[in-house]
């Protein structure tokens, strides 16, 4: 069997493109299902990149061993023809609801980071959305083949300094509010469950078109190692910030904090990072909606700017701590389903 490593790791950086999201850079994310817990936390990173691993890698293999080439055709082989069409509305929902995350994220970035008005920022980020969107993306998407390794290089450097600062030891090991241990041993379930969820209308298309089965195994594997690496270092550095729910976007603080001259150039990759997911997740959101309704482009554009703009309104730590754990719930059948769908034989 040829090994084709070139094209595993090529799958392996869609995948943690795929996954680093608004949430993820900003390190929001990350404290609302890990490391408010403390060393429960931990643990669930761990449950967390064993699943990311496994299940990632078997949802490629079953969507290219299936033949479909998208999320829909996905949902049809997990969940049936009659109930994937209610899943697939679902589903889009939930990216509006990712969506309207994000532009609250950008503008969460401007208020805290930059000291602006948040309504700017998102507004701002609107502005230029439209002017990628008339201009075209390519550019634009090929930028994150920048921000996705910067994001990993920002978090081990972040974590290198964190371990050695004093009080480390005692802020990995605390526990956090015992009251709340029930949600942080369910939180790595629905955290996965949520991003590869939503990742399928990416991971899908790519699994369906690279077909062998020996690339996609280790593209999953090599790719859920990585994020399951992020993961950890980002929670390392996390646990070292006082009052980390406080914070929107609190890897940021760490780095005014620890590495002070190079905060401004995080800023803008965690920036980039959200812009390009927003982009992205409007296209994608376009394309799904004219299917249900035939409208014009412009016409749907504008109504999912609309909508997104309104949710952004509330405050971004608000709206993430209220959607991605709601979505978690939603999406944990997904994740039942395919951790007991055995794969299909192969064709």
């Amino acid at each position: 069997m040829k090994r084709n490593w070139p094209g595993a790791f090529q799958i392996a950086a869609v995948y943690v493109g795929t996954v680093v999201g608004a949430g993820f850079a900003t390190g929001r994310e990350i404290v609302e299902f890990f490391s408010r817990y403390g060393l429960i936390g931990f643990f669930g990173i761990l449950i967390s990149g064993y699943l990311l691993i496994s299940m990632g890698a078997k949802l490629m293999r079953a969507a290219a061993r299936a033949n479909v080439d998208t999320y829909q055709g996905f949902n049809e082989f997990l969940f049936g023809r009659r109930a994937s069409k209610a899943i697939n509305i679902l589903m889009l929902l939930m990216l509006l609801g990712v969506t309207s995350v994000m532009m609250s994220g950008a503008g969460a970035v401007f208020e805290e980071q930059l000291g602006a008005s948040r309504n700017f920022g998102v507004l701002l980020t609107i502005a230029l959305s439209i002017i990628v969107m008339v201009f075209g993306t390519k550019a634009l998407f090929a930028v994150n083949t920048f921000i996705v390794p910067a994001m990993i290089l920002f978090s081990l450097m972040l974590m290198s300094l964190s371990v050695t600062m004093p009080g480390f030891t005692e802020a990995f090991l605390q526990v956090g509010d015992l009251s709340g241990s029930w949600k942080g041993a369910i939180s790595p379930f629905l955290y996965i469950a949520f991003n590869l969820g939503l990742s399928q209308a990416v991971l899908v298309p790519i699994a369906f078109e690279v077909k062998d089965d020996w690339t996609i195994k280790w593209g999953g594997i090599l790719g859920g190692s990585a994020l399951t690496l992020i993961l950890i270092s980002s929670h390392l550095t996390l646990v070292m910030l006082p009052n980390l729910d406080t914070y929107d976007i609190p890897m940021a603080e760490v780095m005014r904090n620890v590495a002070g001259g190079l905060h401004w150039v995080f800023i803008a990759v965690v920036y980039a990072e959200i812009f390009t997911s927003v982009i992205g997740n409007i296209y994608g959101l376009e394309r799904q909606i004219r299917k249900y309704v035939p409208l014009h482009t412009i016409t749907i554009t504008t109504g999912i700017f609309a909508v997104s703009y309104a949710a952004s309104l509330v405050h971004y730590g608000t709206l993430l701590s209220l959607l991605y754990p709601l979505f978690g719930y939603v999406s944990l059948l997904f994740l039942i389903l395919l951790w007991v769908k055995p794969l299909p034989g192969m064709k």
